[in-house]
């Protein structure tokens, strides 16, 4: 019997590769809390893993405001940078909330000042693939062929899984971000408070380390203990203050 299977080989190969790019970009992202690092991230690690993908870039909006832009080759930055105009294949996708695809752009109408410039840049096709994150932030991803027709339907589903992964690691980075924030005023209260900020500058003293490092060893004391960071930091400043009076 002669099947032809070659078509199934082909299917499981591009999910064989979407699967390795998720991966990649999941442990590239996983720890990062600065937004822009991690688009960076993203755009660079989509272009090196996507066969046929020469370019990725990535156009990001805040309250319907342009927020900056993220591009695996620098030259190529300005075709994802709204700023340049917002008649793009990224705005496209961003306010239809659909892929967009141009597969040749020497065939495109749309966009005419941005397909001549990407044209110029050695661009001939794109898709877009809006991409939400939060509430405050959503985007696009772009992926930028250097010949007409080489984005597949393949390519498309590529887009569409990568769209939703990246929209999911983008939000826990600004969540981590948004985190770190918040810890980071509640320590600048804690060192406010008389007591805390006593303990803290006892700690420094005794190990010649900075403020959050002593705040942190502070902290880890309460958690042993099982009792709040203040009760440990009045101990610790009458254990002092007994010291010096003895």
């Amino acid at each position: 019997m002669n099947l032809d299977t070659r078509e199934p080989v082909v299917q499981t190969l591009g999910v064989l590769e979407a699967a390795a790019l998720l991966r990649e970009l999941t442990a590239g992202l996983i720890a990062l809390t600065d937004f822009d690092e991690a688009l960076l991230a993203l755009v660079r690690v989509t272009r090196d893993a996507v066969a046929g993908v020469r370019w990725c870039g990535f156009t990001a909006l805040r309250a319907g405001e342009p927020a900056g832009v993220a591009a695996s080759d620098e030259g190529l930055a300005g075709l994802d940078d709204l700023r340049h105009g917002p008649d793009s294949p990224a705005m496209s996708a961003i306010r239809r909330r659909e892929m967009i695809l141009a597969a040749d752009l020497d065939r495109e109408p749309r966009w005419p000042a941005w397909t001549a410039r990407a044209r110029d840049l050695g661009v001939r096709g794109v898709i877009s693939a809006p991409v939400d994150i939060d509430d405050q932030v959503i985007g696009a991803i772009n992926l930028y062929a250097a010949a007409p027709d080489l984005l597949t339907p393949q390519h498309q589903l590529t887009a569409m899984l990568l769209a939703e992964h990246a929209g999911l690691l983008l939000a826990a980075v600004r969540d981590r971000s948004r985190q770190l924030t918040l810890a980071g005023v509640r320590d600048a209260s804690l060192l406010q408070d008389g007591v805390v900020g006593q303990a803290v500058g006892v700690i420094m003293t005794q190990r010649g380390c900075p403020p959050a490092e002593a705040l942190d060893v502070l902290r880890t004391a309460a958690s042993s203990l099982d009792i709040p960071l203040r009760e440990v930091a009045e101990r610790l400043v009458r254990t002092v203050s007994r010291s010096r009076d003895t």
